[in-house]
């Protein structure tokens, strides 16, 4: 007897190998994905109901800093410059291992209701950020947001916390959390420093989250202080290899990403974060041309203000056909594969198809809806007509984590409470500072 049966929906597989199924089923046991058909003779202990619903994938989140749903609104319409150094550093520095703890709990709580089922993530206090992950049942690669700034003791210290939340965590929660190492950037990690990470990681066997080139200043400077773009000097360094993820890269050149693609680097696009702080749109249909495996991520709550995936979808769709002025670029289920199996590729996870051995993070959207009729085409309406709060079921790891819309992983209203009352006391620790 299986653990679970999903039936009467849309099988959107998402598997290059096998088109979706008009009305069939997805049978899971022991958290892994057993049979994806039109039938079964399967039974199980629990059987979801999908009519009106489409069965598929649950979205891959590949760059946020979950524990900053703490400053959902808290500085906007400001320059990166001034958001970081003027408001969000200063107001890190209070932060408190329960800040993170309840903002990441906020975070699972937000992604689980609108459908995302797996991220990576790179912050601070990421004991209690792993701790909340845990608890929410979600999967997510975990990374401790180092930077050392030429600092030689400051590097040691970033180091050695790295290593040790690498090596505490990587696997925990019934192999739902993974960890990799997160240098900040090329810009605030010095070479020898990133030398190291790239070191430590290979002998880790884990993998890397940084970001690169999320701004023109970042590249003027690196090549004012190296005579070369962060992606060049980051490749001297033999740091590049299939095993990074580089949330942004918008300012690439050609060459930038030819070396991105020979290397296998995986990259985050983050088109929301990257519009609503100027800081410019990265080249994601040159990416995707040449081979680069281009996935999703929102940022943080900071500089998007949510995590909704579906979100994201439509504005990375949206943004690049009218900067290429080609509607034809960057379609539905391009889109679709980028929140799904180009994210779980990042992740380096079994996931992001519905087909039989993998990992059964799945999800079900609610198509019962008037913005959502007359239906001519499920992925265009995923993508362009779709909303998080149309996802009704979140399952990770083969677990039920949100059924009928409602919850079961967590107390939901607990959650929000605390949030707020974090939030307060967070500003009032910022105010005596100043």
């Amino acid at each position: 007897m299986a653990n679970i049966i999903i039936e009467n929906g849309y099988i959107l597989t998402m598997d290059p190998a096998q088109d979706d199924i008009e009305r069939g089923v997805v049978v899971i046991d022991n958290g892994i994905i057993t049979q994806v058909a039109e039938s079964t003779d399967e039974t199980a202990n629990t059987v979801i109901d999908a009519k009106g619903g489409v069965v598929m994938p649950g979205l891959v989140n590949t760059h946020t800093h979950a524990g900053m749903t703490i400053f959902r609104g808290y500085a906007d319409d400001l320059t990166l410059s001034d958001w970081l150094e003027n408001h969000i550093w200063p107001a890190e520095a209070q932060l408190t291992d329960n800040d993170l703890y309840i903002g990441t709990k906020l975070a699972c709580l937000e992604m689980i209701r609108s459908g995302t089922t797996a991220f990576v993530d790179m912050y601070i206090h990421v004991d209690k950020v792993a701790r909340a992950v845990e608890e929410s049942g979600m999967r997510a690669a975990l990374s401790y947001g180092m930077i050392d700034l030429g600092d030689e003791t400051r590097a040691k210290s970033e180091l050695k916390e790295g290593r040790r939340f690498v090596r505490e965590w990587n696997g925990r929660a019934d192999g739902r959390i993974t960890t990799m190492y997160g240098p900040h950037a090329p810009h605030t990690c010095s070479r020898d420093f990133l030398g190291l990470v790239r070191e430590y990681a290979f002998d880790d066997n884990v993998k890397i989250h940084i970001h690169v080139l999320e701004t023109e200043d970042e590249l003027n400077q690196m090549k004012e202080q190296f005579g070369m773009c962060s992606v060049n000097m980051l490749d001297e360094l033999g740091f590049l290899d299939s095993d990074v993820i580089a949330a942004h890269c918008v300012w690439l050149s050609d060459g930038d990403i030819d070396i991105l693609n020979e290397r296998g680097v995986n990259v985050s696009h983050n088109p929301v974060s990257n519009m609503k702080l100027a800081s410019g749109i990265a080249p994601v249909p040159k990416m995707l041309a040449r081979g680069v495996n281009v996935s999703l991520g929102t940022d943080g709550c900071a500089s998007n203000n949510n995590l909704n995936m579906f979100e994201e979808m439509k504005t990375a769709a949206l943004l690049h056909k009218v900067d290429t002025s080609d509607p034809t670029v960057m379609p539905a289920r391009q889109v679709l594969e980028m929140a799904t199996i180009n994210g779980a590729h990042a992740m380096g996870t079994n996931s992001g198809m519905l087909k039989v051995g993998c990992m059964a993070d799945v999800i079900i959207v609610d198509m019962n809806k008037p913005h959502l009729t007359p239906i001519y085409d499920i992925p265009s309406h995923l993508v362009y007509s779709a909303s998080g709060g149309d996802v009704r079921t979140t399952i990770v790891n083969g677990k039920i984590l949100m059924d009928d819309y409602k919850v079961l992983s967590m107390d939901e209203q607990k959650v929000m409470k605390d949030a707020n009352k974090a939030a307060l006391n967070l500003v009032l620790r910022v105010n005596e500072q100043e």
